[in-house]
This record gives structure tokens, C-alpha cells and sequence, in this order.
């Protein structure tokens, strides 16, 4: 039988972690205050702004079942979003070529994921002065910026939301946020 591993005990099996930082962050973690939890559903890339998105409801799911990285869920009313849990986007474009409603299309719709991602500097160990590559190593689009060793930084401009970083950062520093208008109500 596996035994699972806490984020404490993770983290103190690195050989790069010092203890104290460790601690620190999943202490940290730990004491903030519990927030109310509201699902946020971000749009797939291609989507199409002003489709119907009523005709996803009676859909058979088509995006969910091409998608290589199943990363694509559906919302109670059909909608599909997608979740970042274990991996990213490699936009394939498969959800949009497979959508026969045209609420994802590769011609009509915005590659990019309509999101903003940020790292959290007092929850990341590389603003604590420890290597750690995680975050940058699967960004395709050189979309993180690190000064020096330390101290990475999200470059918007580059960045397409894909959202490789946010599963493989070891303290969960890095997260996203939907812009004003940009997910589903």
C-alpha cells in the first residue's frame, strides 16, 4: 500500500529545502484565514465569444473526450471549462476541431486562455533564495522571467494561460485569476 505524503513531508524530502523554509511555508499556508470557496470556470481556449452557449447542454461532450490533457470539465448546464489540477493546455486545438456547435473554434475563437496568472512571492521558495526551476521547466512560451537564479516573474505579454506552472509549483505559490467578464457567471 502507497503511503501518501503530506506537502510538509514532500517538500523536507527535497535536499534543496532547508527545514525553516519548509515550515514557513506550509505554516504559512496553513493559517490563512478559510475563505469562501466560489468555482471559477475558465473559458477553453477558441472560444467564441458571442456563441450560445444553451447548445452546449445537449451536447454529447466532444470537447471533454479529444482533449489529450482532460483537463476540460462541464459545468451542471453543459458549459465546458477547464481545471488546472494536475497539468496545462498544449492547445491542440482537438476541442475546437470536435465542437459541432462552434461555442470553441479554432478560426472564430482566441487561442489564449482568458486568465491571469501571478506568483505569490511569500509562498514561493525561489523569492526565498532557493533554486527551484518547477514553474519555468514546463513553460512553452517563456512566459517566466527569473533574475539571476531567484525571483521569477510572469511575463503577461508572453503568457498564454496554459497553466503547466500552477500544477508542478511544489508550494502552491502559483495561481490565477479570471479577468472582470472573462469566466462563466
Amino acid at each position: 500500500m502507497e503511503k501518501k505524503v503530506d506537502r510538509r513531508g514532500f517538500l523536507r524530502t527535497l535536499p534543496f529545502f532547508p527545514a525553516a523554509i519548509v515550515d514557513e511555508i506550509v505554516d504559512g499556508s496553513e493559517k490563512e484565514e478559510k475563505k469562501e470557496y466560489k468555482p471559477v470556470y475558465i473559458r477553453p481556449p477558441y472560444f467564441v465569444e458571442d456563441a450560445d452557449l444553451t447548445l452546449c447542454k445537449e451536447c454529447e461532450g466532444f470537447c471533454l473526450t479529444s482533449c489529450e490533457e482532460n483537463i476540460i470539465q462541464r459545468s451542471e448546464d453543459g458549459v465546458p471549462y477547464i481545471i488546472f489540477k494536475n497539468t496545462g493546455c498544449t492547445f491542440c486545438e482537438k476541442c475546437a476541431e470536435e465542437c459541432p456547435e462552434d461555442v470553441l473554434s479554432v478560426e472564430k475563437g482566441e487561442k489564449r486562455i482568458q486568465v491571469n496568472i501571478s506568483i505569490d512571492i511569500d509562498r514561493c521558495v525561489a523569492w526565498k533564495k532557493t533554486m527551484c526551476f518547477s514553474c519555468k521547466e514546463p513553460c512553452l512560451d517563456n512566459a517566466i522571467k527569473f533574475e539571476g537564479l531567484f525571483n521569477p516573474q510572469i511575463i503577461p505579454d508572453k503568457c498564454t494561460g496554459c497553466g503547466f506552472c500552477i500544477s508542478v509549483c511544489p508550494t502552491g505559490a502559483i495561481s490565477l485569476d479570471v479577468p472582470s467578464g472573462e469566466g462563466y457567471d
